[in-house]
């Protein structure tokens, strides 16, 4: 007979089986973004009605535009979490494993040419 406890029966469960670690990451992915996107957002709006020279010297500086990559990248990974969070929740089978790739993909393509824009501006 096998004593198992509490803990070690729930470890590894839920919808998506991996316990807490989805719900920590997007704990801290936006406690982080919590700090940066009103510092963006301030950064952004300065550069908004600018013309294309005066946007493309605003991100020419190093803190918009390490700012701007760091909100694209965390902002997209915590997209793609939750989203998969909810698609682990109610999409089962198949349906599921393809809208988890279509998810990954998507968030992926949008950070790749969010940074490829950033680096044109910011070169």
């Amino acid at each position: 007979m096998r004593y198992l406890t509490a803990r070690k029966r729930v470890e590894g469960k839920g919808a998506s089986h991996t316990g807490t670690s989805h719900h920590w990451h997007m704990t801290v992915s936006s406690a982080v973004l919590a700090c940066m996107v009103p510092t963006w957002i301030y950064v952004f709006g300065h550069a908004l009605g600018k013309s294309r020279e005066g946007v493309m010297e605003t991100f020419s500086h190093p803190f918009p535009a390490i700012l701007t990559a760091l909100v694209l990248i965390v902002g997209m990974r915590h997209f793609a979490m939750g989203a998969q969070v909810m698609l682990d929740d109610y999409v089962h089978g198949t349906a599921r494993k393809l809208s988890v790739i279509f998810v990954q993909s998507l968030a992926a393509v949008i950070t790749a040419t969010g940074l490829f824009a950033l680096i044109k501006m910011a070169l």
